[in-house]
């Protein structure tokens, strides 16, 4: 079986259909159903295999190899969705006592605390933050492989488990992990970094929950996510409009989770890109040909972390916040779910979902966002930034070819955005 899937996957390496393969695997492997134990290779079987190691390592045992020593933590929701996050205790680069407060990292859709470390220590945002000698906390949302549980909701068989989108995530997720992180810490307020959806959740919480945004100092957001009207990916926008449209047909089938660590579309791709330099140059083109405004900019992200990101990521989430995601690609507001007239009037007392109230994130924000972003347009990070009441600083990345995945995998990311980061955290820290 292994010798039939190396030889398809050589065949595949030598023409240039792989990217319109890999693409319509992403939108069909969804689901438990697409969580076939037959699937999923041992870890030793993929050591055997040739796998890079880092990609077959967890958070801990990734920044150990590194030197860096790490922390599990659990953290539970007030719905009962039980969360993992990890923060760096010990930096290799770090020779002082620890900067105060503590940071927390939030990631974006369909990654995990992993995105901010498999570009390695000289990239990583997480390795850069900590020898900075910051107390870094990082964040695993509802959904992702880190954060699959719940106190009486089984993923694999409670359809319930899975009927969220950011509106949740916002509400439940970003307060429970920044009240456990003060609590633990004995600080009052924290100071937040949000990479794209993790800055939507953000937006939501301070909406949705008065007073959580005087817990916090500063927001540095990351390509934020919000509306996300003028996105030019068209495989993010043919993606997301499927399970717009698709969910409830989907939900009949039974099928709640998408892109989970573990399905078809992870593991193969885990496995095709990791096995000569013309299967890794044709997984780095289905990045660009996904994340790009100009496809033909390459080399941001190095070859060893093509090989490592991809078997971290996909880390799922919900078709239900896919669905969301398909939304705002036609909407010119930042909005709740559109569950249709009818049922927004009970859910809503409107026909229209109602919006965000952006005006409520009255914490400093400063914004960092790339020219070639095919995900988060420049015009829809330029409108958010136009509706909050205290921006600090809207940062265009010098960079002409500056891609929203760059800011999780860059190989510069040292020199293009840390600068910055470091600049404002510095500002509002102590010590």
């Amino acid at each position: 079986m292994q010798a039939e899937m190396l030889r398809l996957a050589n065949d595949m390496a030598s023409t240039h259909s792989f990217s319109f393969l890999l693409s319509s695997l992403a939108v069909v492997t969804l689901g438990h159903v697409l969580r076939s134990p037959s699937l999923h290779l041992r870890r030793e079987t993929k050591s055997s295999l040739g796998y890079p190691k880092d990609s077959l390592l967890n958070f801990t045992e990734l920044t150990a190899e590194y030197g860096y020593l790490s922390e599990e933590h659990k953290v539970l929701t007030d719905d009962g969705y039980i969360l993992t996050m990890f923060r760096i205790v010990k930096a290799r680069n770090c020779h002082r006592a620890k900067r105060s407060p503590p940071v927390l990292l939030m990631h974006g859709l369909l990654q995990s605390s992993d995105s901010w470390i498999d570009s390695g220590p000289d990239a990583g945002l997480a390795y850069l933050i900590s020898d900075a000698c910051y107390d870094l906390w990082l964040g695993n949302v509802r959904g992702n492989y880190y954060s699959r549980e719940h106190v009486r909701l089984d993923p694999d068989k409670d359809p319930a488990y899975w009927k969220f989108y950011i509106e949740e995530i916002g509400i439940y997720d970003v307060p429970a992990m920044i009240d456990y992180v003060l609590e633990y810490t004995g600080f009052e307020k924290l100071n937040y970094i949000g990479f794209s959806q993790g800055t939507g959740t953000f937006l939501v919480m301070c909406s949705e929950k008065p007073g959580y945004c005087d817990k916090v100092k500063l927001v540095i957001s990351l390509a934020p996510a919000s509306r996300q009207m003028h996105t030019q990916s068209k495989i993010f926008r043919t993606v997301t409009q499927f399970f717009y449209r698709m969910e409830d047909t989907l939900s009949r089938a039974g099928l709640y989770e998408a892109f989970s660590k573990g399905g078809p579309g992870q593991e193969f791709a885990a496995f095709f890109c990791h096995l000569s330099s013309e299967a890794e140059r044709l997984c780095e083109e289905v990045i660009y040909e996904f994340d790009h405004v100009n496809s033909l900019h390459f080399g941001s992200i190095a070859s060893k972390t093509i090989r490592v990101l991809f078997g971290h990521f996909p880390a799922g989430t919900s078709v239900h916040n896919m669905a969301r995601y398909g939304q705002s690609m036609n909407s010119g507001r930042f909005e709740k779910f559109d569950y249709g007239r009818e049922q927004n009037l009970v859910l809503y007392g409107s026909e229209e979902p109602p919006q965000y109230n952006l005006s409520a994130t009255t914490v400093p924000v400063m914004c960092i966002y790339g020219k070639n972003d095919g995900l988060v347009d420049t015009r829809d990070v330029e409108w958010l930034m136009a509706q909050l009441p205290n921006v600090l600083e809207l940062v265009k990345v010098e960079d002409p070819q500056w891609s929203h995945l760059d800011f999780t995998y860059s190989q510069y990311t040292k020199n293009t955005v840390f600068p910055k980061i470091n600049e404002y955290l510095l500002k509002f820290s102590y010590g």
